[in-house]
């Protein structure tokens, strides 16, 4: 590895010629973190210009009560806790349609493996949201509820993901991939799909038109080279289907958790995960920044650094918070804008699929902009 020329890697960047397992691990260990921020920019840059992507968003979680209870989640319940709970389909299309007059094209649901709700239940939930708001696109269910619904259900996962389909299911979310590493995920979510049930369904979910983002938590008992195999994983999988559109690594957030006695990564570190993300998943048109969990300010500071995603304005986001984020649970439309154009950025608002909406620049609006 000590033969291994920043030179060269830098003039593969340029070159659009993808990095080596090895070569990643080498990046992995350079500190000087503007300097991969500049390689991870020029890749950003390469790719989607000086736009940077956003949607207006409501997030949804159905139910806190887990089945799987994994060792870095401070959101999921016992059923019987004080504190559980789980949504009627009334409750959701009440919370969606709440949400309508903030201009939202998105519902984006993520949940608890609830131990006693059935699959029709989650099949009603979106096809009341579809029949209620025709027009809203519902991003819903992990790789993880999928392979779970199939468990309960008796179906296949193509079964599941075709009925989820056909009664509106628009796209996935990345959740549930945590690290992608048999061995970590049995030390903190052992009831949990492991990495080839994640892997398989989500190649399923793409082979039927379900496109996904892909996520990875980072920052609790994994080293830089599970990282890095992790990314790779997602990279390969992106060879084969590309149906994934966006990456999102997720900073692990310790209170309140079964690890609280880990410390959050830094700004330094998620920064240089976000860099190194843009760098390896060459792929991938869209890496995001997701604000709940990074804070607002390092994802401003993150489009400097590869990112050209910020999410949404989300609105009522639980899980990160019970992990004690201090974030709000929703940011404004324009507060989104203000945050870009500060980054020297154009704000691009897109749907789920990356369809432009709007751009602005220097206070202008042209819907007509194509990305």
């Amino acid at each position: 590895m000590s033969r291994i020329s920043l030179l060269e890697l830098q003039k593969k960047v340029i070159n659009g010629e993808r990095l080596t397992r090895e070569e990643a691990i080498h990046l992995a260990g350079v500190d000087d973190l503007l300097y991969l921020g500049r390689l991870a920019n020029i890749v950003k840059e390469r790719k989607t210009g000086s736009d940077v992507y956003f949607n207006v968003n409501r997030h949804i979680n159905l139910t806190n009560v887990c089945v799987s209870r994994c060792k870095f989640c401070a959101f999921s319940k016992d059923k019987g806790d004080p504190d559980a709970y789980a949504m009627t389909v009334d409750d959701v299309l009440t919370d969606a349609v709440s949400a309508v007059p903030l201009g939202i094209t998105e519902v984006h649901i993520v949940s608890g493996l609830h131990p006693d709700l059935p699959f029709e239940y989650y099949l009603e939930v979106i096809s009341k949201l579809k029949q209620t708001m025709p027009e809203i696109h519902i991003q819903a269910f992990t790789a993880v509820e999928i392979w779970y619904f199939a468990g309960i259900s008796g179906l296949s996962v193509e079964q599941v993901l075709k009925r989820l389909k056909d009664a509106g299911l628009g796209s996935m979310p990345g959740g549930g991939a945590e690290i992608l590493n048999d061995q970590i995920r049995q030390t903190v979510c052992p009831k949990k799909g492991s990495s080839s049930d994640w892997l398989e369904t989500t190649r399923i979910a793409h082979k039927i038109g379900i496109r996904s983002n892909a996520t990875m938590l980072y920052g609790h008992v994994e080293t830089m080279e599970d990282r890095i195999d992790h990314l790779i994983a997602l990279r390969d999988l992106q060879d084969e289907t590309g149906g994934f559109q966006s990456f999102i690594p997720l900073p692990f957030h310790p209170k309140n958790t079964g690890l609280d006695g880990l410390q959050k990564p830094t700004a330094f570190e998620s920064l240089k995960v976000l860099a190194l993300s843009r760098l390896i998943l060459d792929n991938f048109d869209h890496i995001k920044a997701f604000w709940i969990m990074m804070g607002i300010k390092v994802s401003q500071l993150s489009l400097l650094f590869g990112v050209d995603d910020l999410d949404g304005t989300v609105v009522e986001e639980k899980i990160t918070h019970a992990a004690g984020a201090e974030t709000g649970e929703s940011i404004s439309r324009a507060e989104l804008i203000d945050l870009i154009f500060e980054a020297d950025r154009i704000p691009v608002e897109r749907d789920t699929l990356y369809n432009v909406i709007q751009v602005h620049k220097a206070g202008k609006e042209d819907p007509s902009h194509e990305a």
